[in-house]
């Protein structure tokens, strides 16, 4: 009886039962830490000590985005390295200035010099005296006169010399801002390299911890991500802004497009302008150079400077300019393609125009 009581106990409120249960269980759990030294808690969560392996989708943006700040830095060493070289053409012109300068200073300084001997030689009496011993008035006068014009003769070569010696104190106050500039655009250039290089070396870092699967996988994102953007961009331009290639190409256009569509397979290196390897501004710099028209180092300065386009109106040859900061460029070819050089690892190639953030076009020529 009694223990069909505790039976009874044990289905009725469970009081007792339940509590030989806990018991039981609480044995049991004292049993598990000490032998392992781990508790298990009902409801916890616990984190596992290695993070959880991340999807590609954020790799791919994390790789793209350090891609990115790398080719903005690459940006910024090319404008530090073309106003560089600015400031030592500047350079180069003062000191030419400044040397033609010291030239006339000289040929002033032996003029100057010449007069006072003469000066010296003639005017060892005063006027009276010359005057009393003189063979006539009119010998006196004409020596007068002729003191008068060595006089105005030595004031000119005097006030020369001083116009020449500002000359050369303003050449040298230019040269030295100049210098400090040049320093300035040296320390902002290196600084730039350094960036670069930090974020291209954590983008293959990341990308050198994927199997040789997983990179296949990333890359046909890329791809699909590729195809998808362009679908979309070709779907909200009228048909004039995807005109078949050369269709509506100026001259100068066509020239430039074959140049640079000639450099496709070639490495994309960031600074370099060709022949052998390019980044995106210096593949556009270079194609518009072989037809003839200068055109700005950088992507942001083609931007600001370039005449800019609608895109329903633009024809190959024209820049299209990517990214809110201007930091990439691609030349368009017509047919709603690009010839650009992408970025690191990879090579000059034909691209959809709409696979980046379109900012806007421009025309070189």
């Amino acid at each position: 009886m009694r223990w069909h009581g505790r039976g009874t106990d044990s289905g009725g409120t469970g009081t007792r039962g339940g509590g030989g249960g806990r018991l039981i269980a609480t044995t049991a759990l004292v049993c598990v830490v000490a032998v392992t030294g781990v508790a298990f808690l009902p409801g916890a969560a616990y984190a596992d000590p290695s993070p959880p392996p991340r999807g590609l989708e954020d790799v791919h943006k994390e790789v793209e985005g350090l891609y990115r700040q790398a080719e903005a830095a690459t940006d910024a060493y090319n404008a530090a390295g073309e106003e560089q070289r600015l400031q030592e053409k500047s350079l180069a012109e003062l000191a030419r200035s400044s040397a033609a300068a010291q030239e006339r200073m000289n040929r002033l300084k032996d003029q100057a010099g010449a007069l006072a001997r003469a000066r010296y030689r003639d005017g060892s009496m005063p006027p009276q005296a010359r005057l009393f011993f003189s063979s006539s008035p009119r010998t006196f006068l004409d020596g007068i006169a002729l003191a008068h014009k060595g006089e105005a003769a030595t004031r000119g070569v005097i006030a020369r010399q001083a116009e020449t010696q500002k000359a050369l104190d303003g050449y040298a106050k230019a040269a030295g801002e100049r210098w400090k500039t040049l320093d300035g655009e040296r320390k902002k250039k290196e600084s730039a390299k350094k960036e670069i290089e930090a974020k291209l070396a954590a983008a293959k870092e990341l990308e050198s911890r994927l199997e040789a699967k997983e990179k296949e996988r990333l890359r046909k994102l890329e791809e699909d991500r590729a195809r998808e953007d362009q679908r979309k961009w070709l779907a909200s331009q009228p048909a004039k802004g995807v005109a078949d290639a050369g269709a509506a190409a100026s001259g100068d256009g066509k020239r430039a497009v074959a140049f640079a569509t000639a450099q496709i397979g070639k490495n994309y290196v960031w600074g370099a302008e060709g022949p052998d390897t390019y980044d995106c501004s210096g593949l556009t710099l270079k194609a518009w150079s072989a037809a003839g028209r200068t055109i700005p180092r950088t992507s942001q300065e083609q931007w600001r400077q370039l005449p800019k386009v609608d895109v329903k109106d633009m024809r190959p040859g024209d820049l299209i300019i990517y990214f809110a900061d201007a930091s990439h460029v691609g030349m368009y070819v017509g047919d709603g393609t690009i010839v650009h050089a992408p970025r690191p690892g990879r090579q000059v190639t034909l691209a959809g125009a709409g696979t980046m953030p379109v900012l806007g076009v421009v025309r070189p020529g």
